[in-house]
């Protein structure tokens, strides 16, 4: 098999598809340190966290043992209208470049929510669902976790209240647009309908909001309603679990025709795409089945692995929400409004915080205008306009295989292409036109950010 021609698209069957959820943190010896009630301090319990989720995703959210998790079969059956989805070998951009390093991406655009976030989103519907619920209240940054909630709530029949980031409520109006298609509630956050949005406002006049905000209005919007949890789309553990199906399939594929990868990459805002990628592979090092350089890529303006630290923090701008330990630029960090707008949280996920902490996983950061000369440059090539924040995994996939080139080293590179940018051409034209700028957090405004984490062991 290993010999076989290696074909542009490589596709599984329907009965290939993962039947389980892989829980990358059960092969974890040093586990992510415990989610902690902000009242007491203590670890939060499966009691605790389902006043504001669902029953059974906070008992996955502290689910650190089992390594599978059965997918339910409603679940499975919606995945099969988009998925699988295909591992594409870049045969064109490997020939443009030059360059001995074979190159794949998992393209994750081939749903109407454009991005991989239904994966999780029609799962969280499910079991909102299956508890009798009435609604589910989020935030969204760049707008395609909320359009993909919007549709699975739309299929179950579920109440969808979404806070959309300000700055890309109004950067992407037709993003907000399919939201409200699928029958979702979409206001721009922060905004005066919450306590938290109107404290907010008081304390940064005329900010573009930030996710840390949006996840604070959302939050407070579902405890203040009967029959309402909150349902978040990046960051948290049940999240990324939903998500390795990505990975699954990935290497399901990779196996089909004996190909073994070097080097995995994706981008990295809260950790859901860039987890449900890698988390297969790193389970398999973690067994030491096998070795693999781990790559995350985040924006230079919101640098939360290469300038944070690593401590407890609140998970959202107004301090409701459990305490998290991970990598963060403080809870208060109101990031640039930068046109990756899914990559403007202010921390990472727990299990990547430590899978980076064990260096296990790298990091870099990126700037914005030689993301969108990377998108371009692969839209141009491989015919697929990718979102910004995939952007930023094409970027150093890109320069990895440059880095190739240079050596004569054949590497097989994997990276996540987690969506398409057909919302995004209001910042594709401002790169055109030459309005794009970069952003660079000065080393005041990280203290700044930083200085208001609560001092917790």
């Amino acid at each position: 098999m290993a010999n076989k021609e290696i074909p542009y698209k490589i596709y599984l069957e329907e009965s290939e598809m993962p039947k389980e959820w892989y829980n990358v943190r059960a092969d974890m010896k040093k586990k992510p340190a415990p989610l902690l009630d902000p009242a007491t301090g203590k670890p939060m319990t499966v009691e605790a966290l389902s006043r504001v989720f669902c029953e059974e995703l906070s008992r996955q959210e502290l689910n650190d043992t089992d390594a599978w998790i059965p997918i339910p079969g409603e679940i499975r059956d919606f995945y099969k209208m988009y998925r699988p989805a295909p591992l594409v070998r870049a045969y064109c951009l490997e020939k443009k470049l030059g360059t001995p390093a074979h190159i794949y991406y998992k393209f994750e655009g081939n749903n109407t929510s454009g991005s991989h976030k239904l994966n999780s989103a029609i799962a969280q519907a499910y079991y909102a669902k299956q508890q009798g619920l009435t609604g589910v209240t989020t935030e969204t940054g760049a707008g395609q976790w909320g359009t993909a909630l919007s549709m699975a709530c739309s299929y179950f029949g579920l109440d969808c209240k979404v806070f959309m980031v300000k700055s890309s409520y109004e950067l992407k109006p037709f993003r907000r647009e399919v939201m409200r298609t699928y029958g979702a509630d979409v206001t721009p956050s922060p905004s005066t309908t919450t306590a938290i949005g109107r404290q907010i406002l008081a304390e940064f006049p005329g900010t573009s909001g930030s996710l840390g905000c949006a996840i604070s209005e959302a939050v407070e919007a579902a405890t203040s309603r009967e029959g309402y949890r909150y349902v978040l789309g990046s960051v948290l553990s049940q999240v990324m679990l939903h998500q390795s199906v990505i990975g699954l399939e990935t290497n399901a594929a990779l196996d089909k025709y004996g190909i073994k990868a070097d080097i995995i990459i994706g981008c990295a805002g809260g950790g859901s795409n860039l987890g449900g990628l890698i988390a297969p592979f790193v389970g398999e090092q973690l067994r030491g089945e096998a070795k693999y350089q781990f790559i995350a890529v985040e924006p230079k303006s919101c640098p939360s692995l290469t300038r944070g630290k690593y401590v407890y923090d609140y998970c959202d701008t107004g301090r409701i929400c459990p305490l998290a330990k991970m990598y963060t630029l403080g809870s208060g960090f109101i990031p640039a409004a930068t046109h990756a707008g899914g990559l403007r949280y202010h921390g990472m996920s727990s299990t990547l915080s430590e899978l980076y902490d064990q260096g296990i996983m790298e990091a870099r950061s990126v700037k914005q205008t030689e993301v969108f000369e990377a998108a371009e440059y692969f839209a141009r090539i491989e015919g697929i306009l990718p979102a910004p924040e995939s952007a930023h995994a094409i970027r150093v996939a890109m320069d990895e295989a440059i880095k190739c080139r240079e050596t004569g080293e054949e590497k097989t590179i994997v990276f996540g292409l987690t969506g398409t940018g057909y919302f995004d051409m209001m910042s594709y034209e401002k790169f055109h036109d030459g309005k794009m700028t970069d952003y660079t957090p000065t080393d005041e405004e990280i203290e700044a950010g930083l200085s208001k984490i609560p001092n917790i062991g």
